[in-house]
């Protein structure tokens, strides 16, 4: 946003007034009436604090004048509605949407989330509105006439400092060795959400024509402090120096080059089969509870930590490659499959007296999915990688990782038939129901299944459902697969038992389940649930088709909770709760949240903080449902073991090991879909 710089040295009720008299008397209409003004109260310092408030909190989704972005345009939203009523939004936006008519009635007319409340205090909310008042008048018709009038006044006084508004300086083009390190940040920590092509999903469209709209100084503020829809404060959590934000902001006013092809040569290329099949353990050598193990994702460590479940004891750290998303286990559980957003596999025996890396393969530039083969007669034989890019998935041997074939699936959009060029696959689940993966296509809104029986492994069936589809699991059956379609705010239903969409519907702003969890609900029987990062809601949804009809696939509960940001929801069959994290929240409090949701009761229990430092995210059971691990997503990392039962904490693993700890899997939960 492009803002002209204004000096003003005397009170700014006397430059009000006066300019407000002039415009009268001109004919003109810039500064509007002073009844009410935030401005005509305020002191130029005020004006500063305003400023400064509104570059940090506000400018990453709203302009002042110059159209709307995520939210309203406010250029004279001091007009549009009273004083007091802005001061208390601006103070407490998610309370007035449940109290206040109007704010209801303005958030339902837009089609948009919840702002996020501010918190701000009385004068600080005041100053903002200062700030608004006059940016607004500086675009107002007439402003150019009035302008060098403050310009008068601002030479003949000496009352006061002067006060620059900030304005925008050309972006840099980067060349050489700054680009490559912005390329290279940019897929590290932007890639995953808004795509390598900048076109968004998970997160909005960020291509040039967008972030011109918002200017590098906008943009390094949302890079700097995040956004309340699930951004995260990139700068001021220390992930992003001052000196990358410069670098990222200049590189996203910057066409996308071209990300890279993976052919099947060059897949096969890449392959290490370290420990062949004939030289692992014929059972398992390693006393300890094999199949209680957690795999600990750390992320920028470029590893895997297997820790003993019983014993909370390091068992062995796997050099997997840049930044593991998830691990799957194979359906008897010996191996664990990693895949790292550089699209390397890595595949991991466990039976060894110390769990062994046995082979690795590189399938495509980025990806984030994988999964085993689980149908009968098919146990630990194959493997599928889902690439983000290229679009494209590989089939391995589930022994040894020797590549078999690699699908294209590019695939015009279910809806309008725009041809896509870039069609990543998000979620796969082994189906239950036949040899079969069922995969998600984000871009073009199928679902598709693979048939892995069939030579070539091929796509046999596209189910059209949403757009932007993203992560998703089981219902109790294992019948139907619920998956987030997020930015398109839905839930889509596909029976897969059957090959059909079932339906469709709306939760909140984009939901985030991950894989889901399933419980029995006193009134509504089997039901799914999800978090969302765009707001702070906890949305359940009947899943009991079978008995329940009347509330299968619909919303049955709304539940408010304090941050938005959610990425992962948990429980098990034995537990009488549901874990809720918002890693993502944009406030450093709502990052290191757990809320708990009493499946009896049909409510919150409690909300804690569950760490001092970094961020609380994604819960795993052990084997036996009797404990809850949580990561401390922090350089220095934890992992926090809750008993399930009492709520209260039993112990926290440490170590210098533990560098960012995130996903954790234990083994029998993996293996055997339970969630």
């Amino acid at each position: 946003m492009t803002t002209d710089t204004v000096s003003v040295r005397c009170g700014v009720r006397r430059v009000v007034r006066f300019a407000t008299l002039l415009a009268a008397l001109l004919g003109l209409a810039a500064f509007g009436a002073v009844d009410g003004s935030a401005a005509a109260g305020s002191s130029t310092e005020d004006i500063a604090t305003g400023g400064s408030i509104f570059q940090k909190k506000c400018v990453g989704c709203h302009t002042i004048g110059d159209g709307s972005l995520l939210g309203p345009d406010l250029g004279n939203v001091h007009r549009r509605r009273e004083h007091a009523w802005l001061v208390r939004w601006l103070k407490d936006s998610e309370t007035m949407v449940e109290t206040d008519p109007e704010a209801r009635k303005l958030v339902a007319a837009r089609g948009q989330s919840r702002m996020k409340s501010l918190r701000l205090s009385d004068q600080e909310a005041q100053q903002v509105l200062a700030y608004i008042e006059i940016e607004s008048a500086k675009k107002a018709p007439g402003a150019a006439t009035v302008q060098p009038v403050l310009a008068l006044i601002d030479a003949r006084s000496t009352q006061s400092p002067s006060v620059a508004a900030p304005s925008e300086a050309p972006a840099p083009v980067l060349t050489g060795a700054a680009f490559e390190q912005a390329k290279n940040l940019y897929f590290d920590r932007c890639a995953g959400c808004h795509g390598l092509l900048r076109k968004g999903a998970t997160g909005p469209n960020i291509e040039p024509a967008h972030t011109a709209e918002l200017g590098a100084k906008a943009v390094q503020n949302i890079l700097t402090n995040g956004t309340p829809g699930g951004m995260p404060a990139l700068g001021n959590e220390g992930i992003l120096t001052p000196e990358h934000v410069r670098l990222m902001s200049a590189y996203l006013l910057m066409p996308a080059p071209d990300p890279p092809a993976v052919s099947f040569e060059e897949i096969r290329e890449s392959w290490k089969l370290l420990v062949p099949p004939a030289s692992r353990p014929k059972t398992p050598v390693t006393k300890r509870q094999w199949d209680n193990y957690f795999g600990v994702i750390l992320r920028d460590a470029g590893k895997v930590a297997i820790v003993d479940g019983d014993t909370k004891e390091l068992a062995g750290v796997i050099e997997t490659g840049f930044a593991v998303h998830i691990l799957r286990s194979s359906s008897t559980g010996r191996y664990f499959y990693a895949v790292g957003r550089d699209g390397r596999v890595s595949m991991i025996d466990l039976w060894p007296e110390t769990p062994t890396l046995v082979a690795q393969v590189k399938g495509c530039v980025d990806a984030r999915s994988i999964e085993a083969s689980k149908y009968k007669g098919y146990e630990d034989k194959l493997l599928i990688e889902g690439c983000y890019w290229p679009p494209q998935y590989v089939v391995f041997d589930g022994q040894t990782l020797e590549p078999k074939t690699v699908v294209d699936i590019t695939t015009p959009a279910y809806d309008t038939g725009e041809a896509l060029k870039e069609v990543r696959v998000a979620a796969i689940v082994p189906s239950h129901h036949g040899p079969q993966w069922v995969v998600s296509l984000k871009e073009s809104g199928h679902v598709a299944i693979v048939d892995y029986s069939k030579p070539g492994f091929p796509v046999t069936k596209k189910i059209a459902a949403e757009r932007f589809l993203h992560d998703g699991g089981w219902d109790r059956t294992k019948q139907y697969f619920m998956v987030a379609a997020n930015m398109r705010d839905q839930m889509a239903v596909i029976d897969v038992k059957n090959g059909t969409l079932v339906t469709k519907f709306k939760t909140g702003v984009r939901p985030h389940p991950g894989r889901g969890a399933n419980w029995e609900d006193p009134e509504y029987g089997w039901v799914n649930g999800t978090t969302h990062m765009g707001e702070g809601k906890l949305v359940i949804y009947g899943a009991d088709p079978a008995r329940k009809p009347q509330h299968a696939w619909k919303v049955v509960r709304e539940v408010a909770l304090g941050e938005p940001g959610g990425l992962f929801i948990k429980t098990h069959p034995k537990s009488p709760w549901v874990w809720l994290d918002s890693p993502l929240s944009n406030e450093p409090n709502g990052t290191r949240q757990i809320c708990i949701y009493s499946k009896k009761e049909g409510k919150i229990d409690r909300c804690f903080t569950a760490s001092a430092r970094g961020r609380a995210v994604h819960f795993e059971y052990n084997k036996a449902g009797t404990e809850v691990w949580v990561s401390v997503w922090d350089r220095e990392g934890e992992l926090i073991v809750y008993d399930d039962k009492t709520l209260k904490e039993k112990t926290r693993i440490e170590g210098d090991w533990l560098v960012t700890p995130t996903g954790k899997f234990n083994v029998f939960n993996t293996a055997g879909d339970v969630y």
